[in-house]
């Protein structure tokens, strides 16, 4: 049996055995962390893809400031990386480090207290000079004091290292120090025996048109492969196998790249073209980047002058025949709320992907939080219903994507998809489908007039009779000339009403058409059958719960989990699931709101935990709350 999800790693002996001079392990965790322009995204990055493309299971956390260039050497200017891999399943990107790589005193000060007593801290000496030490206030050196004895500290002089290795290449000092990420890459590459043949040749792509630079980045990952392999400072290198997953081809994906992957496969199952009409913001702002690359499946980008722009463009786009999407986060839905409305009333499809992030306001702008849930579902002027999903990691980013814009076909209705930022930026293995497995999204368009009095006008609001979706005419089709609008429609005809009970039964039909959306049932994971506690979860919390069930049970009690993908409507057997367990709990990155929503449709003393630190939870909070409330029962 593997270790538990979220279990600390003893780096001995007594846990795992030595194979060839190499200790084996079932997983690590490896931070690295530094200055926001140390390069430790791209570092993690790589180590990430090669973990992949070696064959573990894994998942990331990347953090990092929200300015562009947050001040160098200071704690708010620490960026980090953090890769959990393993040769089993796992769900998070785990608690703590196993592994801290500090660049400089304000990345050691920011993430010591992250790592266990025992952990390995390799620590590049060159930047703990006097100046740095008191920008974050240390008095005193940390590497001479008491301090670190209780961990594995490793004391590398990474940046005069690789200006060693560097010193015939012809870059200047300032130049050949910025590579010293790529020294650090290589040293972690050797202690957990990753493949670099990779990691070389993606550093010669990414710097073709700078080939002195690329060779640079080259060399300093050598310098740190060979400074592993001859100092004697690391006696021992570890391995962790490949996860054992469901055969087929895998890649390494973030959360907004499979969001876009999942766009473009929608496009192409519809056999409509692609509109993305949006305006840039964190952290939604690499959907746009990476559909903008691929116009050959008939993708069109639009990066527009501001939110509404954007939304407005893909709406248009919608009633021009095409499939309208728009990418953003919390400050900027708000903005979109109006023109979402309007698609509401125009009952037109448009796919509106929100990427959650901490607010109010500007807020935390790369930190994660689940905090627009209310917003999405009645964050509009009048009866306004729109169905809304969220994946639940990465990779379901894809699905959910597909998911979405059936919904939107189907009933020609605005969708609101509710990634975070810790799905957007986290990254996994994603079981690529193949072809065949990809659902038929195409769509009729309406080709004749279709007026139920046989005048042979075109009435744009008769509806399917078991979707109550209305008929869905391109645009200067002959003979189909229709007007639609935000104001109140004429049920059928389409012309402007105002008649008080054509509005009632309009509203009453919108809602009735949502209501209607089918969804799955809601599954329960309860394997020993017994448990009396449910734990209920939505978005990003479905891997730290799952990771925290994991370890109750290991513990011998029995606990039941459950996660929504469908917020609106919610599936139709919930109710019946919440009134079946004596305790339902509902772990949520904001104040409680599906909480909320639950005890007030269902009548049922949900229990909420909340957390709003911009932070995702991790399993071992998860865990010591799910244990006292299963006890409690038990009791």
């Amino acid at each position: 049996m593997p270790a538990g999800e979220g279990e600390r790693i003893k780096l001995s002996t007594a846990n795992g055995h030595r194979t060839n001079g190499a200790q084996k392990l079932n997983r690590v965790v490896i931070r690295f962390a530094g200055d926001s322009g140390d390069g430790m995204q791209l570092t993690g990055d790589r180590f990430t893809s090669e973990a992949a493309a070696f064959g573990n299971d894994l998942a990331t956390l990347p953090n990092f400031p929200a300015e562009i260039r947050a001040p160098a050497g200071t704690l708010p200017g620490v960026s980090s990386f953090q890769l959990h891999f393993a040769d089993y399943d796992i769900l998070t990107p785990g608690d703590r480090p196993d592994v801290l790589v500090a660049m400089n005193p304000a990345a050691l000060k920011a993430n010591l207290g992250d790592l266990p007593h025992g952990g390995i801290l390799i620590v590049n000496t060159d930047e703990f000079s006097k100046r740095n030490l008191t920008k974050v206030g240390y008095d005193a050196n940390p590497l001479d004091g008491e301090e670190l004895e209780r961990y594995q500290v490793h004391r590398v002089a990474m940046g005069t290292l690789t200006q060693g290795a560097l010193e015939g290449s012809g870059l200047g000092k300032k130049d050949a120090e910025r590579c010293k990420n790529m020294f650090a890459l290589g040293l972690l590459s050797w202690m957990y025996h990753r493949p670099t043949e990779g990691t070389e040749r993606f550093l010669r792509e990414k710097f073709a048109k700078k080939p002195q630079i690329a060779e640079a980045n080259v060399l300093a990952f050598r310098a740190g492969w060979n400074y592993g392999e001859t100092t004697e400072s690391f006696a021992v290198t570890y391995e962790v196998a490949p996860a054992k997953l469901p055969a087929g081809t895998y890649r390494q994906i973030t959360g907004n790249t499979a969001l876009a992957y999942g766009i473009v496969a929608a496009g192409q199952c519809s056999e409509l073209p692609v509109f993305l009409g949006t305006y840039p913001i964190t952290p939604a702002s690499d959907v746009l980047h990476e559909l903008a690359k691929h116009k050959n499946f008939g993708i069109t980008t639009f990066q527009a002058e501001d939110e509404i722009a954007g939304v407005g463009a893909a709406l248009g786009a919608s009633f021009g025949g095409a499939l309208g999407v728009t990418t953003t986060s919390g400050p900027g839905l708000a903005l979109k709320s109006e023109t979402i409305g309007l698609a509401v009333a125009l009952e037109l499809p448009l796919l509106v992907c929100d990427i959650q992030r901490g607010g109010p306001s500007t807020g935390l702008p790369t930190k994660t939080e689940q905090a627009d849930l209310l917003q999405a579902l009645y964050g509009r002027n009048g009866e306004s219903p729109v169905p809304v999903i969220a994946p639940c990691s990465p990779a379901d980013c894809f699905d959910a994507a597909l998911d979405a814009v059936r919904i939107a076909l189907t009933y020609r209705t605005p969708v609101l998809l509710l990634s975070d930022g810790a799905i957007a930026n986290g990254s996994e293995p994603w079981l690529i489908p193949e072809t065949d497995q990809l659902p038929d999204l195409r769509v009729e368009f309406a080709t004749e007039p279709n007026a139920p009095d046989g005048s042979g006008e075109f009435w744009p609001y008769v509806r399917d009779p078991e979707t109550l979706a209305r008929e869905w005419a391109v645009p200067g089709t002959p003979g189909l000339e229709h007007r639609v609008g935000g104001l109140e429609k004429a049920e059928g005809k389409g012309n402007i009403s105002y008649d008080p009970d054509n509005h009632d039964k309009m509203v009453r039909l919108r809602q009735a058409k949502i209501d209607g959306v089918r969804v799955p049932d809601l599954t329960v994971d309860d394997p020993s059958g017994r448990a009396r506690v449910l734990v209920l979860g939505w978005g990003s919390s479905y891997g730290p719960i799952g990771a925290a069930c994991r370890r109750v049970r290991g513990r011998g009690m029995d606990i039941a989990q459950a996660h929504l993908r469908h917020l609106n409507p919610m599936p139709g057997n919930l109710g019946d699931v919440l009134r079946s367990y004596d305790k339902v709990i509902v772990p949520e990155m904001n104040l409680g709101q599906l909480a909320m929503l639950l005890r007030a449709r269902y009548l049922v003393d949900v229990q909420s935990y909340t957390k709003v630190a911009g932070l995702p939870f991790q399993a071992e909070e998860l865990q010591n709350v799910l244990t006292d409330v299963v006890q409690g029962v038990s009791a």
